[in-house]
Order: C-alpha cells, then structure tokens, then sequence
C-alpha cells in the first residue's frame, strides 16, 4: 500500500503560497486543506485575502470561509475536523495538499497538539473583556507573573496566544508551560514541508501592494460591517483592528492603513521565525518554477 502524504506548502504572507498549492494539487490530482486560520471564517473575505472564486475553482479547497465568526473554533477543533478529513481523503488520494501561513495549525495536524485539560469557557470572555478595556499590555503582564516562562518564548504581539495561555494558566491553576512539549503519538502518513520564501524587500513591497489592492477591493466597508463585533476573538487581527481604531476616530485612515502594512510586515517576521524552526523544509523562491517545486517533491517523496 502506497503511503500516505501531506505536502505542505508555507511561508510568509503575501509570499504566493495559495498559487503554489493548487499547481501542487493540478499536479498531483488531490485536494487541499487550509491552514490559515484568518480564512475560517465566511464574513472576512478580503482582510484575509482568502482564495478568490477562480482560484477555488482550480482545485478542490477544504477549510476556507466554513465557519462564522459568531462559532467559536479552536486550533484543536480544526486538528480534529483535518484528521477526519484526511481519513476520507487518503481513501482516494495518496498525496493532500496544506497550505497556509498558521504555523501553530499546520503544526496541529502535522505534529499534533499538547494536550490541556478544559477550561471554563466564561475565563476567555473575561480576558477578551480585559483586553478590550485595558489593551495588550495588561495581558502581557498578567501572563509574565503566572507563566514567565511562556512569558518569555509567546509572541508578545499577539492576543490569541496570550489569551490562550492565561485562561489554562486560571482555569488550571498551573503555568500553561508546563502542559508544552509532551510526547506525542506519530502520524500516519509523512509530510514533505515546502517553504517559499524571498528576499525581505521583496516580502514586504508585496505586503505592502496587497493592502492597497484589499482597500481598492472594499476591505474598509468589509470591516465596518464587522464593527459591532470587534471584540470577538477572530476580529482579533490585523487589518480590522487597525480599521476599527479608524472608525472609533482614534486614527486617521491614512495612519490605519499604515499600522496595517507595519502590522502585516512584523506578522510576516514572526511567521518565518516559526517556519525556520523546521529543519527539514525544502525551502524555494517566490519566483522559482513550479516543475521545479515539483521535481523536488517528487525526489523526497516514499512509495
């Protein structure tokens, strides 16, 4: 029995990730799953330049604009709904596709996820409250006298991860750290990690042309319409954030529109930051020729 595959396609944002994966797929006659969080959800279209309807055309996509944001949907919900995927999909495909520029999800399905015990759900509310009201700064420090140790390897930027980790911190009465790095059963099925990747300069000129192109597409109305649900973790992100500043007049729209280009840059950092820990990626460039990508895949795949 041929074994079974996850190629999967990461990188930075902006980088052409999207473009890749379906030639990938094309290429290999399979189906792809996302793996970026942002794209769950049906209501952010264009501040989460999700697959346009032509590109999802071209090959078949799981994952994308499936939820709303009003559901909640963890990391762990998403493990466990792409590995029953995957049993229905590996029926008829030795090879899947994933593809997305969420490390901690594409580590979910690849890796596995630690494992936490539940936790009462009202914790998060109060800290989504907390950091409504007080900002990101009093997550910071709340995390850093409960869990200095997460404290010190968390993207300190990021309100997911510090909401993540406190309400395991509260809701177990013990340091999130001390849930990490447990032994893990082993896949089935191997993974092949290609990464794109470019020059910084280039990364960033792209994010920067694609800000424009998703305000020239409607990302202002977009994020208007979501105005009165700000405070839901999914709106959490940048590109509605930095517009909901605007729309509460704390911004001009020039100035929000800039804090989304810096935002997106420093989220672009910190994504290769995550990807770089995987040694074993196949890293190409943006421009290189898909046969190539190919070939490469092809080279380093068991049968």
């Amino acid at each position: 029995m041929a074994i079974k595959t996850i190629i999967s396609v990461i990188g930075p944002t902006a980088i052409g990730k999207t473009k890749a994966a379906i030639a990938l797929a094309n290429h290999f006659k399979t189906e792809i799953i996302s793996a970026d969080s942002r794209q769950f959800y049906k209501e952010m279209t264009i501040g989460t330049a999700a697959p346009d309807p032509d590109e999802l055309a071209s090959a078949p996509h799981h994952f994308i604009q499936h939820k709303s944001i009003l559901e909640p949907y963890s990391v762990g919900d998403f493990e466990k709904d792409a590995l029953a995927l995957l049993d229905t999909l590996f029926v008829t495909n030795d090879t899947v596709i994933l593809v997305g520029g969420s490390g901690l999800y594409v580590d979910a399905l690849t890796k596995g996820l630690d494992s936490f015990p539940e936790i009462d759900p009202t914790i998060r509310i109060e800290l989504n409250a907390i950091f409504e009201s007080d900002g990101i700064i009093a997550l910071q420090e709340k995390l850093e006298f409960l869990d200095p140790e997460y404290y010190n390897k968390v993207d300190k930027d990021n309100p997911h991860r510090l909401i993540r980790a406190l309400e395991v911190c509260i809701g177990a009465n013990k340091p999130y750290s001390s849930f990490l790095n447990k032994a893990k059963p082993e896949r089935p099925f191997q993974v092949i990690t290609v990464g794109i990747l470019a020059e910084r300069t280039v990364i960033y000129d792209r994010i920067n042309k694609r800000v424009d192109l998703m305000m020239q597409a409607g990302l202002l109305e977009e994020a208007k319409a979501l105005l009165p649900y700000k405070s839901l973790n999914a709106l959490q992100t940048v590109g509605y954030r930095e517009l909901f500043q605007y729309f509460n007049g704390e911004w001009t729209l020039d100035f929000a529109i800039a804090e989304i280009k810096k935002n997106t840059r420093r989220f672009a950092k910190r994504q290769m930051t995550w990807f770089k820990r995987n040694e074993k990626t196949f890293w190409v460039s943006f421009d290189d020729d898909i046969k190539n990508i190919i070939h490469t895949v092809e080279q380093n795949k068991k049968t």
